[in-house]
């Protein structure tokens, strides 16, 4: 193995490089920095040649895979003819044809599209329109909004107060006030009903009605629900939770922000996740598989209802970002688009959804895996000490567990993906939606290796 020391690209990087999310004592002590150069389908390679299979698609992003030239074609054809003009009261063609495109794609009355260069962005944006929405419609004291425990939402200090994670926000706090937090669906450790997925559904959704009366009805303007919750490991709603919530937020005038930054655009097997569980959003947050993560671009698709206070006298939405809608993401995104269709990739992940499922379900013989979740091509591993009672790991366990061993030895034997302990200790596959059959037993393969060698070091 190279020295890192003596590596030039191993010295900038330790001495240069923020990374993110990223403990950078591990390079003082002379860690290596992971560099990766090149990919190829569902596969990346290091700067040494090692081949790993991305088991994440980059960060629940590359859905169509590496290194397709169909992409880089497009952005290179459109930075070539117009590299970059903003949206503030200007346009530019690819933006309105990808506005277009979208506004038909998702369900209902979605039809206006608001870009933004990312999904925290996209989250923020649609906390500020809820608000102003209410100003201008004479509810001017509608302004809290309500997410679930350990749902992440975004970094900017208004998602962040959205986000469900207290160890991530502390640093930051004092944030954005008026944000309450409910439970989410995890139904492997549902407090109640736990034999009743319907009940716990139920159940679940009425904590959410339960917010909004303690709050005060004409305090709360908006909900944010994740169609599958990320953080925590891939929780996906129980049956009927969605109807009920959408019945709980017409009754009180709340809007119903579908964040689906990772859940849209085919990780559920469907355009968009709102359509995957049959419920009608008033806003959708999107970002990341909008491009596969060729440019970076990311918005919101908000509701007639909800632009029709915009259409008149001098109102305007006073927010914007400078990259919002880039024209080469904008064009990046519609070549995506056209590769989806082409390849009928919504139709591969539906129809390869139960293989994927019943691959990772065999690791459930491995007294380390407690419980197996998800949809799609999303889904999360949970790891407990006993698997009988579903006792979790203690803090120190688990960094010794999961930062210490699991994650680096994963991606040591081949595999990229995420082990999470943001809430109970998890591993995380959302893998390309171009893979297959093969693909999902090499990540079972690598999986039961090191989740067996884990077991003996308990």
């Amino acid at each position: 193995m190279t020295d890192p020391t003596q590596d030039p690209l191993q010295s900038a990087a330790r001495d240069h490089l923020w990374m993110h999310f990223t403990r950078h004592s591990s390079l003082i002590d002379g860690g290596e920095v992971p560099v990766i150069v090149r990919g190829d389908g569902p596969y990346v390679y290091d700067d040494k040649g090692k081949r790993y299979l991305d088991g994440l698609a980059g960060l629940f992003t590359t859905q169509v895979g590496h290194g397709r030239q169909e992409l880089a074609q497009a952005a290179a054809k459109q930075a070539a003819e117009l590299a970059f003009f903003p949206l503030w009261s200007y346009a530019h063609p690819k933006a309105i044809e990808l506005a277009e495109r979208l506004a038909a794609l998702a369900p209902g009355e979605l039809n206006r599209v608001f870009f933004t260069t990312g999904g925290g962005e996209a989250v923020e944006s649609a906390w500020k329109l809820a608000k102003q929405y209410f100003k201008l419609t004479g509810k001017p004291t509608k302004h809290k909004v309500i997410s679930r425990a350990i749902a992440y939402h975004g970094t900017t200090q208004g998602a962040l107060s959205l986000t469900g994670l207290p160890a991530i926000k502390a640093p930051f706090e004092p944030l954005v006030p008026s944000a309450f937090r409910v439970p989410n669906t995890n139904i492997y450790r549902a407090p109640v009903h736990g034999d009743d997925p319907e009940a716990f559904g139920r159940w679940a959704a009425d904590r959410i009605e339960e917010a909004i009366l303690f709050e005060g009805p004409d305090t709360v303007a908006a909900v944010f629900l994740e169609p599958v919750q990320n953080a925590g490991g891939c929780f996906p709603p129980p049956p009927g939770y969605f109807q009920r919530v959408r019945e709980i937020c017409d009754r009180y005038d709340v809007l119903l922000v579908s964040d689906e930054v990772i859940c849209a655009y085919g990780r559920l097997g469907t355009m968009f996740g709102a359509q995957r569980y049959d419920y009608q959003p008033d806003i959708i947050t999107f970002a990341k598989g909008i491009t596969s993560g060729y440019a970076p671009l990311g918005g919101m698709l908000v509701t007639d209802r909800l632009f029709e206070p915009f259409r008149k006298g001098t109102t305007t939405f006073a927010h914007g970002y400078t990259f919002g809608g880039h024209p080469v993401s904008a064009a990046v995104a519609l070549a995506n688009l056209d590769l989806f269709e082409r390849e009928d990739l919504l139709g591969h992940v539906q129809r390869n959804e139960a293989l994927f499922r019943s691959t990772l379900e065999k690791l459930l013989d491995l007294p380390i895996v407690g419980d197996v979740r998800g949809a799609g091509y999303f889904y999360g591993i949970e790891l407990v000490k006993d698997k009988a009672t579903k006792e979790s790991f203690t803090d120190e366990e688990s960094e010794r567990l999961l930062r210490g061993f699991v994650d680096k030895a994963l991606f040591e034997a081949g595999l990229y993906c995420r082990a999470d302990d943001r809430g109970d200790p998890v591993v995380q596959l959302a893998p390309p939606l171009i893979c297959d059959r093969s693909h999902f037993e090499e990540m079972e393969q690598i999986l039961r290796a090191v989740l067996s060698e884990a077991c003996n070091r308990l």
